[in-house]
């Protein structure tokens, strides 16, 4: 017990936004102090053991470049844990960079889960900061994260409406009174969009390019409606019918084409959600408009593209990449909202 005490003592409180893309830590009183992707790099080794060789940038960078013995697993997939392996290293890698490799620390740590994991599914988010090193570990929904980070009065008794759109989900929710009133999340988000944008070159121009590639063709010419001066960006590949290495130019009218089919799906779900609707909390979401956050959120004109379809105002919030790891770290600073918003089974 008094072991505890001294190590919760010396500790520093952890929040963790752990993304299918990118994972954010919190420390309390010092803000976001890592902001690395979701990528651990193993290089396989005899007898079936494996060597961590790099996480987070480092391992992002050998994505698609790896010789046959090594590889850059993502251990995070559409917000739910891939490889419960890797995702523990993960953790401990991060948690040991952020406390400078001190290991007899223990950290209490809250995490944001998307809505609607199941039992087994929440098990093992928790079990894996357990096992990567945490003293106590707290979840909190996503949505509800997001709300707190993009400031809204989510304590108050009125109605406000956030989507956070993330690598592997999009997690749309309304909250009133410290609570989740409705919540909706499904696999479309960032992720579906890069690998629609893969298979559109492939089918369009006969082009052969890796996930990697077509996130970067999304972030640099990637919009959600028509832009006053279109974009274009040179894209290189393998041309599948030669075998030959080959290049195109892509046009934001071209990338806005390929991810029509999975904006549209996050746009019938925000559509769900406002037909689920109480009346009264409707009357807030009229006045007070749509909130965006995470990465989705930064597409050129996607605020427009949602408005237009639900004939709401819709906004982005201020820094929308950071919005769920800033409200992990404004839960950790009060203990009541945390214990009110955390699910522990």
């Amino acid at each position: 017990m008094i072991l505890d005490q001294l190590i919760g003592f010396f500790s520093s409180d952890m929040g963790i936004d752990l993304g299918t893309a990118n994972t954010l830590v919190l420390v309390k009183d010092k803000g976001i102090i890592i902001n690395e992707p979701s990528v651990v790099a193993v290089q396989r080794e005899r007898y079936g053991k494996q060597k961590i060789l790099a996480v987070g940038h480092a391992a992002k960078e050998m994505v698609g470049k790896t010789p046959g013995d090594i590889e850059a697993i993502r251990p995070m997939r559409d917000g739910v844990i891939a490889d419960f392996d890797m995702t523990e290293k993960m953790i401990r890698y991060f948690i040991e960079k952020t406390h400078k490799r001190k290991s007899f620390l223990r950290p209490r740590i809250i995490i944001s889960v998307p809505y609607g994991l199941t039992q087994v599914e929440r098990k093992a988010v928790r079990e894996s900061a357990l096992s990567a090193g945490a003293r106590e570990v707290f979840l909190i929904e996503e949505p509800m994260a997001a709300a707190i980070g993009a400031n809204l009065p989510i304590k108050e008794p009125q109605g406000s409406l956030i989507v956070d759109i993330g690598g592997g989900t999009t997690e749309i929710g309304v909250v009133s009174l410290g609570g989740l009133v409705i919540s909706k999340s499904i696999r479309t988000a960032g992720d579906k969009m890069d690998a629609s944008i893969v298979n559109y070159i492939k089918e369009k121009y006969n082009l052969l390019i890796g996930e990697r590639t077509g996130e970067d063709i999304k972030i640099s010419i990637g919009s959600a409606v028509q832009l006053e001066r279109e974009l274009n960006i040179v894209v290189k590949g393998r041309d599948q019918m030669t075998g030959l290495l080959s290049r195109i130019e892509l046009t934001s009218e071209d990338v806005r084409e390929a991810m029509r089919e999975p904006l549209k799906e996050i746009a019938d779900a925000l559509k769900t959600v406002l037909e689920m609707m109480p009346p009264d909390l409707a009357g807030d979401i009229v006045e007070n408009g749509i909130v965006l956050t995470g990465g989705g959120a930064l597409i050129r004109g996607l605020d427009r593209y949602l408005s237009d379809i639900v004939k709401l105002p819709v906004s982005i919030a201020d820094e929308p990449l950071l919005a769920v790891a800033m409200g992990t770290g404004k839960a950790l600073g009060e203990i009541g909202l945390l214990q009110q918003l955390t699910n522990e089974d």
